[in-house]
C-alpha cells in the first residue's frame, strides 16, 4: 500500500490555514494541494470541512494513477479531478484554487488578466490565460475533471509555459495556480489576485492603453526567473 508522508499532510494543513488566512477565500471556497511524485500521490484539503476545524489528519490522500482517495473514506475537495489533471499534465509541486474577488471578475468576464507592466511580470511572463467555455457534455460529465482538462487544453493549444505563466483563469469559475510547493503556490494566488485587481482599475483608467515593450516584460522576468536571473540574495546559512 502507498505511504502517505506526515510531513506532506502537515504542510497540507499548514498550507491551506495560510490560504484561509490570506483573504483570497470565503467560507469553504478554495483549496491547496501537494504533491509526492515519488510516492504516486497528492494530499489535498478534505471536502467541505471547514478551516478552522482541519487537522493533518483529516487532510485526503489521492493517487496519481487511479484518482481515487488512499485508505480513507473521507472525500477529497471536489476540485481533486482538477488537480489531478494539472499533476499530471504539469511539472509542479503544489497547486492553489481560489474565487478571490478580482480574480474570480476577470474569470467570470472571460477576460484574461493581461500583462501590461513589470509588476505582472516580474511573477507572470505574459497574460494570464482564461480557458474557453466548457460544453454541456464537459459540464454534465466528469466535470471537475474536464475542469482540469480545458486547463491543460488552453496552455497547449497557445502554446503557453506552465512553468512561466504559473496560472490561469477558468471562464465562469475562479483561478488556479501552481508552484514548486503549496506555499509557492499560495503566493502566486496572491500575486495574481493583486494583478487582476491593477489590471480592472487599469482597464477602466485606460481601455486603450498600449501593450508594454517585449524586450521590457522579458527582462522583468527573466532577472527573477532562469539561469540568468540575479535578483535576491543567497543569504549565509
Amino acid at each position: 500500500m502507498t505511504s502517505v508522508s506526515p510531513d506532506l499532510r502537515e504542510i497540507v494543513c499548514r498550507a491551506n490555514l495560510q490560504l484561509a488566512d490570506s483573504g483570497l477565500v470565503t467560507g469553504t471556497f478554495g483549496n491547496v494541494s501537494a504533491v509526492d511524485r515519488d510516492a504516486g500521490l497528492f494530499v489535498i484539503k478534505p471536502s467541505g470541512v471547514p478551516y478552522e476545524e482541519l487537522t493533518p489528519d483529516l487532510t485526503v490522500a489521492v493517487s496519481i494513477e487511479t484518482g481515487r482517495p488512499i485508505d480513507t473514506d473521507l472525500r477529497p475537495s471536489s476540485d481533486a479531478p482538477t488537480h489531478l489533471e494539472i499533476y499530471r499534465a504539469f511539472d509542479c509541486g503544489g497547486i492553489v484554487h481560489t474565487h478571490a474577488e478580482f480574480a474570480t471578475a476577470f474569470a467570470q468576464a472571460r477576460l484574461p488578466v493581461r500583462c501590461m507592466g513589470t509588476t505582472h511580470a516580474d511573477y507572470f511572463h505574459g497574460d494570464v490565460p482564461v480557458t474557453r467555455p466548457m460544453t454541456r457534455e464537459e459540464v454534465e460529465g466528469d466535470y471537475e475533471r474536464n475542469t482540469g482538462l480545458v486547463i491543460v487544453e488552453t496552455f497547449r493549444t497557445a502554446g503557453l509555459s506552465p512553468t512561466e505563466i504559473p496560472g490561469v483563469l477558468v471562464a465562469n469559475h475562479g483561478s488556479f495556480t501552481w508552484g514548486a510547493d503549496a506555499f509557492e503556490a499560495i503566493e502566486r494566488a496572491e500575486v495574481l489576485e493583486y494583478l487582476a485587481a491593477i489590471e480592472f482599475k487599469a482597464r477602466l483608467l485606460a481601455p486603450d492603453a498600449e501593450r508594454p515593450a517585449a524586450f521590457l516584460v522579458d527582462r522583468h522576468f527573466h532577472r527573477k526567473h532562469g539561469p540568468k536571473a540575479y535578483y535576491g540574495q543567497r543569504l549565509p546559512r
